[in-house]
């Protein structure tokens, strides 16, 4: 039987060319600011020496010993210029108020990057970008994976930081990167995926590829993964998702094949309260329930 980390090891093979997996961080911070519920610190990070990545620290104010923290995963949703600003500020598919101010009042730090064209790092077209990547042998997702992890390295690297309880969250395409992410490092302990908990398969069936970017796409990913074998590599760490059964990004069916597969691999691992899915006859979008959901799953597990 292949382990779970050669399994973890397969799938980032996967993602392209990649720089080297372990390198220094370095760090340039831009601002320092006190807002009403946390300290904020711009930054300017160098994760994979092809180009700056602009990010957003935030810790609670009244901070006196090293707090959990989460890197907070941004959206797509068509909106390039958004990127980090959403940890700040929101988005119309996400209450309010923004998670930066969620998190701090809960006594958790935060980190959100700005991914491969978002943000700060704007200015290409998606379709432009992913061309230039495949001609060079890499794959978009996998760089924006790769951001991921290394702004890990730098999260668990600050003072104000607890390494042994790290989250990763977000929506949609900020879904998506949280359960790679914590499939991929271990050092995951608590993963939320609201609105995007994808079975491909089922995507391939409803005739919906084009729901999702040119981002989405890895080389030869069917082959080896379904998205339940990607999420299993999660287990025995916890993990809450959250959908909306009229969502076309995650087909119902696909959401039910997940779900089954996961049960099972947590009821083996003997810890089948570390995996729910919890699906509303909504679509995508977060609700009030599914808040109150994600501060209760963070305070329990992290």
């Amino acid at each position: 039987m292949i382990s779970p980390q050669a399994h973890r090891e397969q799938l980032y093979g996967l993602l392209g060319e990649l720089p080297p997996r372990r390198r220094p961080v370095h760090v340039e911070v831009v601002a320092r600011e006190e807002r009403e519920f946390y300290r904020l610190e711009v930054l300017m990070l160098d994760l994979n020496d092809i180009e700056p990545v602009p990010a957003y620290f935030t810790s609670p104010l009244e901070a006196t010993q090293p707090m959990p923290a989460v890197l907070y995963n941004h959206a797509h949703g068509g909106d390039y210029v958004l990127g980090k600003d959403e940890f700040l500020k929101g988005r119309s598919a996400l209450l309010q108020p923004p998670y930066a101010e969620v998190l701090a009042r809960e006594g958790i730090c935060g980190l959100c990057i700005d991914t491969w064209n978002f943000g700060e790092r704007r200015g290409r077209t998606e379709s432009e970008l992913f061309k230039q990547l495949l001609w060079h042998g890499q794959v978009l997702w996998g760089l924006m994976v790769y951001d991921t992890l290394l702004a890990t390295d730098y999260l668990t690297s600050r003072p104000e930081v607890d390494a042994e309880r790290i989250g990763s969250m977000g929506l949609s395409m900020g879904s998506t990167m949280a359960w790679w992410h914590a499939a991929l490092d271990e050092r995951v302990k608590a993963c939320v995926d609201i609105c995007c908990l994808t079975d491909f398969q089922a995507l391939i069936e409803t005739h919906n590829l084009d729901g999702h970017g040119l981002y989405y796409y890895v080389p030869a990913l069917l082959k080896h993964f379904s998205t339940a074998e990607i999420n299993a590599l999660i287990c025995p760490r916890a993990h809450l998702s959250l959908a909306g059964n009229w969502d076309k990004l995650t087909p119902p069916a696909g959401l039910s094949r997940i779900d089954e597969a996961l049960k099972r691999v947590y009821a083996q691992a003997g810890v089948p309260e570390r995996w729910e899915l919890v699906r509303y006859n909504t679509g995508h979008f977060e609700t009030w329930d599914m808040r109150h959901r994600i501060v209760s799953f963070l305070k329990r597990f992290l």
